[in-house]
């Protein structure tokens, strides 16, 4: 397994490669900003990126998705029912995407956006148990997302509260890389840290903890931060229904 992260600050965001350097077959999650530093990452470790994910149709920024995809010669990975207007492989909840001794599953996590999507990584060279799962915006070191972006502030804290159930009884050692940290607009609470376990977040994050769907939508509804700037224009852009400056 070769893994690397990347760490934003403007807008603030984590993006991820990892493969299987011996079939040398790479991923690339949530790409943001300049494709050359991805595709000089996967030529360093003599990788081919064969998929670029996105977990969702990003509101704080325009993706790099489909840019790095074309160049690369890879396939597109969104949601099966993301509203975008673009062909793109779309996957399922359940479903898997392999590279080699490396396995991606696919869990459905919807609430921060309807479509958002998590991933949950297995490196069979080291062990059958998963290592790691990329968690998006849906749960991150400290808080989990906001919910109103995609729809009502409600609805999507009750999608939330389903999502956060199911990853709650994910294995307690597993690693949580999360799509953002401290100083992302996709969050309240955030840590600075850009990594966690399920156990520590079950432990330590208010939000995480709470085991009572009335009261996780109450606190998920309230001190809402504002919206980052465009939000539902960036959101059409990275839908393809609507062209981005040049």
């Amino acid at each position: 397994m070769i893994l690397r992260q990347f760490l934003h600050s403007d807008p603030v965001a984590a993006s991820y490669l990892f493969g299987c350097a011996g079939h040398a077959a790479a991923a690339v999650v949530d790409p943001v900003g300049d494709i050359a530093r991805y595709l000089g990452a996967a030529e360093e470790t003599g990788m081919r990126i064969r998929y670029v994910i996105d977990t969702h149709l990003h509101a704080d920024h325009v993706s790099a998705g489909r840019a790095l995809a074309e160049a690369a010669g890879a396939e597109y990975v969104l949601f099966a029912d993301a509203t975008a207007v673009f062909s793109f492989r779309g996957v399922r909840d359940g479903e898997a995407l392999e590279l080699g001794n490396v396995s991606i599953q696919i869990l459905h996590t919807p609430g921060h956006t309807p479509e958002h999507i998590s991933l949950f990584v297995t490196d069979r060279t080291r062990a059958d148990e998963p290592w790691f799962v990329l968690t998006g915006h849906t749960l991150m070191v400290g808080d989990l997302g906001r919910t109103e972006l995609a729809t009502s502030a409600e609805e999507g804290a009750r999608a939330l509260f389903r999502s956060a159930q199911r990853l709650k009884s994910l294995p307690d050692y597993l690693e949580v890389l999360p799509g953002a940290y401290s100083g992302s607009v996709c969050g309240r609470s955030l840590s600075g840290s850009p990594i966690s376990t399920i156990g520590f977040e079950k432990r330590h994050n208010k939000a995480f903890r709470i085991d009572d769907e009335d009261a996780f939508v109450r606190a998920m509804v309230v001190d809402v931060p504002p919206a980052p700037p465009q939000a539902a224009h960036i959101r059409a852009i990275n839908s393809g229904l609507m062209a981005a400056a040049e």
